[in-house]
């Protein structure tokens, strides 16, 4: 490995790190600045985990950074309610009534004179639903801002109707290779005279302008066809007879399903590729392609354990959809910077990449499970519920729900995660995603 190349590597990971702690911070900022506007205590933000290496206090919070990059938090006075007994102190032989009551004790630990009013759980349902909301929030802002911006400045790849090459002969794109036998037919757009450079603009008479139309006209044509091209400024016409061929099956969204293939028509050239920036209203709708793909992502998680663990521990391969840490992405960084392409490419590639972090922060942090902020948000609802009901029926008031009674529970998540995580870590670092 060249110096060069190391520099590089080192550049994109640190760039990436910049960009970490930058969306951590701002998702932080989202829980700080919503619990301040409701007049909840806060006595710390912090960025990072581990041992504090900058620190300065304001006001009645103190504001810092740690050595660990790979989280955050802000503490709120007063998260759980008190006990049944009201009092803090009291404690359980039992572990997991230990649990609750350590929980709901550490929630008071800095209590001091006049924060009686400043507590979280006193604070109505569906103020503690936006503060816990508005970190996650944050991070779904950041993702749509980067996206958006680059999608519509920069563009992605795309496969237009201009000709990039013309196939020699019919190949099943089953059988993988490149190089023509002799029993080969030539391909229908040799033999209809078809050159690199060509742009198709109409398919049997009806006008053509995008890749994808085209490929569904030619899949669907066996036999004769006409084909209009323009050619060093003029319209000419060709008349291929297109032939049955196994050509890669495709998703919903036009993009090619890895080996798999259907019998379709088949022209033979390959597409030129170029840069485009989409619209508004495009972007929009790869956004929203992205959001579903993601929580396609985090359902498909525990199915994806196997191939973690073969990947790290068994020689498997990695799959391109698999997983990835901190690590990971930040390796991806920088892999993103040593690539052959122009620079304005791997700035993109590195926001694209920013954006889809923040996504997936955005995403897991929403699932309804303590201690993530989706555990809190539920807990604020069902108490919300609790208490409508309770006005409906004309009973009693029950009072804020108890988060604290699941803390047994989020000890178990928080484990789940943690040994996933470690899972990811080791295969990002033995056998990581890799990016051409």
């Amino acid at each position: 490995m060249s110096m060069t190349t190391i520099l590089m590597t080192v550049l994109g990971i640190a760039i990436f790190a910049v960009g970490l702690l930058f969306s951590i911070a701002w998702h932080e900022l989202g829980h700080l600045s919503t619990a301040k506007l409701f007049g909840i205590r806060v006595p710390q933000y912090m960025v990072g985990f581990g041992p504090t290496i900058w620190s300065r206090k304001k006001g009645d919070t103190e504001y810092g950074i740690k050595a660990i990059p790979a989280g955050g938090y802000i503490r709120m006075i007063g998260m759980f309610p008190p006990g049944a007994d009201g009092r803090l102190e009291a404690r359980s032989t039992s572990p997991w009534r230990s649990m609750i009551e350590d929980a709901r004790s550490a929630a008071f630990e800095e209590l001091q004179p006049g924060d009686e009013t400043r507590l979280f759980y006193t604070r109505k349902p569906w103020k503690r639903v936006i503060v816990m909301f508005a970190g996650p929030f944050m991070n779904l802002v950041l993702a749509v801002v980067i996206f958006m911006g680059v999608s519509m400045t920069f563009g992605f790849r795309t496969e237009t109707t201009e000709v990039a090459g013309v196939s020699q002969c019919v190949i099943p794109q089953s059988e993988k290779r490149d190089t023509c036998k002799a029993s080969d037919t030539a391909s229908p757009a040799k033999a209809a005279g078809l050159r690199e450079g060509d742009t198709i603009v109409a398919f049997n008479g009806q006008k053509i302008d995008d890749w994808q139309t085209l490929s569904d006209r030619i899949r669907a044509t066996i036999g004769p066809a006409s084909i209009t091209v323009q050619r060093d400024g003029q319209e000419t016409t060709l008349h291929p007879v297109l032939k049955k061929n196994s050509v890669a099956k495709k998703d919903g969204d036009g993009q090619a399903v890895p080996d798999q293939y259907v019998v379709a028509g088949f022209l033979g050239f390959e597409p030129r590729i170029e840069i485009v920036p989409l619209s508004f209203g495009d972007s929009v709708v790869r956004m929203g392609d992205m959001i579903e793909n993601g929580v396609d992502s985090i359902i498909a998680l525990p199915s994806k354990v196997p191939d973690l663990w073969n990947a790290a521990f068994r020689d498997g391969e990695r799959a391109a959809d698999s997983p990835v840490g901190v690590v990971g992405a930040a390796r991806i960084g920088g892999e993103v910077m040593n690539l052959d392409v122009p620079a304005q490419s791997q700035v993109a590639m590195m926001l694209f990449l920013l954006a889809a972090f923040n996504l997936s922060l955005f995403l897991f942090n929403m699932l309804p499970l303590l201690p993530l902020d989706g555990g809190h948000i539920a807990g604020a609802l069902w108490e919300s519920l609790r208490r409508t009901v309770a006005r409906v029926f004309k009973r009693p008031d029950p009072g804020p729900f108890d988060v604290a009674r699941l803390m047994p529970v989020a000890y178990v998540v928080a484990g789940v995660f943690i040994c996933f995580t470690l899972l990811v870590l080791v295969a990002d670092i033995v056998n990581p995603v890799k990016i051409t």
